[in-house]
């Protein structure tokens, strides 16, 4: 099924947008088969994060982290048990189907842990970027009107001394 509106011609002019093609494709085709569960990205401090998905009635073993070069998949599978209903389902509104989420992470970025607790499962971020990656400042060495060695010479040389050379050059 196709949308009422072709999106292919821009994504010839869209090199590093495909993703947002992607996601206006699907909104307009209806597919929102990757909206579950929900999620919130938090930022926790300068160099944390906090991944915060609703998983509500998995159990910690039913669920599956996964972290492979930068990419993170968080996967569920409802164990097949028996459940235990008391009573025949009028409305079933709560969510036990399996899923996946992948995260694309940032260069230098670990996963520190997960937490599960009443139905949020909360995955720790930490961007570790390596010291020799960070910026680091520069001095500048010398101060106006100190003597410069000449070109080609280990002694110092005079501004009278530059400036004529200047001027024979």
């Amino acid at each position: 099924m196709r949308s009422a509106f072709d999106f292919a011609p821009y994504r010839r002019s869209t090199v590093g947008f495909d993703r947002l093609f992607d996601l206006l494709e699907n909104s307009a085709l209806g597919q929102n088969g990757e909206n579950y569960p929900p999620f919130d990205l938090i930022r926790a401090g300068d160099n944390e994060y906090r991944i915060d998905l609703a998983v509500a009635g998995f159990k910690p073993e039913e669920i599956d982290i996964t972290a492979h070069q930068n990419v993170l998949i968080v996967s569920g599978r409802k164990a097949d048990e028996p459940e235990e209903k008391s009573g025949d389902y009028v409305y079933r509104g709560i969510a036990t189907r399996s899923f996946e989420r992948r995260f694309a992470l940032a260069d230098h970025v670990q996963v520190r842990g997960a937490d599960l607790k009443d139905g949020l499962l909360s995955v720790q971020l930490v961007r570790e970027i390596p010291e020799a990656m960070k910026p680091r400042k520069i001095s500048i060495n010398g101060s106006q009107g100190e003597d410069r060695p000449a070109i080609g010479g280990d002694q110092p040389a005079s501004r009278q001394t530059l400036e004529a050379e200047a001027q024979h050059a």
